[in-house]
C-alpha cells in the first residue's frame, strides 16, 4: 500500500495499521496516533454546510505528501508517516482526510502527528468549495 493517496474513497484504518504492521521497521513502534478529518455541519461563521467538493492537482499534492513523508520520517523516533486524501463531493460527517504517524514513544508521535496536518493543509495543492444554503465559495483548505 502506498504511503499516501488522493481519491475518492479513503483506505481503511484496518489496511492502513495491518500495512505498517507489516514492515520490518513496525518493530520500532511503539505507538501510532491517527488524525481523521470529517466534513463538519457548520462553517467557521455558524452557517450550515450543505456538502464539500474537494479537487486537486494531484501530481503536485503527490509531491507534498512526499516531501512531508520523507521529512518527517527523519524525525527522532518516527517509523512510519502516512497521508490519504478524499476528493469529489462529500457530505457531512464523511471522513476527508486520514493521517498517520507511528513511532516509538506518543512524545514523539504526537507533536509530528500535529505538523503533519497543518503541512499537508498548507502544502498540498488541494482546493475546498463549500456548499450552505444557496450559496458556495472556494474556501482556504
Amino acid at each position: 500500500m502506498e504511503k499516501k493517496g488522493i481519491a475518492e474513497k479513503l483506505p481503511s484504518i484496518d489496511s492502513i495499521f495491518a500495512d505498517i504492521i507489516s514492515k520490518p521497521k513496525s518493530k520500532e513502534a511503539g505507538c501510532a496516533a491517527i488524525f481523521i478529518g470529517f466534513v463538519r455541519g457548520k462553517t467557521e461563521k455558524g452557517s450550515s454546510v450543505e456538502r464539500l467538493y474537494f479537487e486537486s492537482y494531484e501530481k503536485k499534492a503527490l509531491e507534498a505528501f512526499d516531501s512531508i513523508i520523507q521529512s518527517l520520517e527523519n524525525k527522532e523516533g518516527i517509523v512510519d508517516v502516512r497521508i490519504y486524501h478524499r476528493i469529489g463531493d462529500l457530505k457531512v460527517g464523511d471522513p476527508i482526510v486520514i493521517i498517520s504517524v507511528a513511532g516509538g514513544h506518543r512524545e514523539q508521535v504526537f507533536p509530528v502527528l500535529a505538523e503533519a496536518v497543518e503541512r499537508m493543509k498548507s502544502e498540498a495543492t488541494i482546493w475546498k468549495k463549500e456548499f450552505t444554503a444557496g450559496e458556495s465559495y472556494w474556501v482556504k483548505h
